[in-house]
Order: structure tokens, then C-alpha cells, then sequence
């Protein structure tokens, strides 16, 4: 299934010279997962008290910024031999949290009811649990879309710079997180699926 994390490594391709860098500073991976979670907070807790028009820029950016330090904590780890359970723990709970860090105060910056961002919340946790599910059960951790984290991040970010520019989806904002949660659904159908039926 299409997702944006198939793109990943042309991504990471991008950040080797700042991993190299990062690495000569003597940064290690979970310092970076770390960085990740603060930036997260930061960002949330200035869109819950200020969520105003430039926070619809703000957003977008900490998301994409995310995404690299996501992309370079794993990158850290695999190419300088930095793999632990306490990294791997840190990352996954990290991802989580992360997320409801920042999707949390859409509530009030996308003035989305709160049954529809809870379910959008929880599906997106149900969607990363059935990934890391797939890893206890066949040893492989799994990323299927069509939203997973990163298809989340960039949906949402594009949101974020549609309502910055023209507020014509504003009145469609209910219906846009319905098709979401049930892109989640589906998505943690595939995960599932391909974790009972690898081949």
C-alpha cells in the first residue's frame, strides 16, 4: 500500500552529511529521539495557549523537522552501532507520545469536535501498536500505510498550510478526520494482515 514512508530513503540520503556532523559532536541516537519528544512539547503547548494563524506555519515545520530526527535517531543507531532495548523503548514510546503531543491541540487550531480527535488519537496509537505487534509476533516491525506516522505528519502538515491560505476546508474539517480514521483502519488491517500472512 502507497505510503510516504517508502520514501524514507531518499530521505535519509539528505541527512547523512548532518548525521556525519551530529556524530562528530558526539551526539548519540537517544539523544536525538529525545530532541524529538522536547520539540514535540514545545510545539504543542504553544498551539494549545496561542493557536493562532502562525501557528498553522509552525506546525508544519516541527512536523518535518520530526520526521528528520526520526529518520536520523534509527540512521545513528544502524550506522554507528548504537542499537539498544532502551533506545528501541525510548523510540516507539517516544513516537506515541510525540504524537499526541502535537495532534492533541488540533482540537483547538483546527476546531475539530473531540469525539473525532479522540478517535483519530487512538486509532493512530492502535495503528503503531499493531506495527510493533507485528515485531513480537514474526520479528519484523511493520510500516504499512495508507497512514502511518508519516503519512499522519504529512497529511496533517499540508492541512496546516491549506488553513494558513484559504479557510474553504474549514466547514469539511469533520469529514476530512472521518476519511482519516478510516485510512487508520485500514492501514492497521494491513499491519495485521501482513503479520498473521508475512508472505
Amino acid at each position: 500500500m502507497i505510503s510516504i514512508y517508502s520514501i524514507k530513503p531518499k530521505f535519509q540520503q539528505l541527512l547523512k552529511p548532518l548525521l556525519h556532523f551530529l556524530f562528530k559532536m558526539g551526539v548519540s541516537a537517544n539523544m536525538i529521539t529525545c530532541w524529538a519528544i522536547l520539540l514535540s512539547a514545545i510545539t504543542g503547548l504553544l498551539i494549545w495557549f496561542e493557536p493562532n494563524q502562525n501557528m498553522l506555519l509552525i506546525l508544519p515545520l516541527a512536523l518535518l523537522i520530526r520526521m528528520a530526527l526520526n529518520a536520523l535517531d534509527g540512521m545513528m543507531a544502524s550506522t554507528y552501532h548504537m542499537q539498544s532495548k532502551k533506545g528501541e523503548v525510548l523510540n516507539e514510546l517516544g513516537d506515541v507520545v510525540s504524537d499526541f503531543l502535537l495532534y492533541f491541540p488540533l482540537l483547538k487550531l483546527f476546531s475539530i469536535p473531540i469525539y473525532i480527535l479522540i478517535a483519530f488519537l487512538f486509532m493512530s496509537v492502535l495503528n503503531e501498536y499493531a506495527g510493533i505487534l507485528a515485531k513480537a509476533v514474526s520479528g519484523t516491525r511493520q510500516y504499512d500505510g495508507p497512514m502511518g506516522k508519516s503519512d499522519r505528519a504529512f497529511v496533517i502538515g499540508l492541512l496546516s498550510l491549506v488553513f494558513y491560505f484559504t479557510q474553504a476546508l474549514i466547514p469539511y474539517i469533520d469529514y476530512i478526520f472521518l476519511v482519516l480514521i478510516l485510512l487508520l483502519m485500514l492501514s492497521t488491517f494491513f499491519r495485521i494482515k501482513k503479520t498473521l500472512n508475512p508472505k
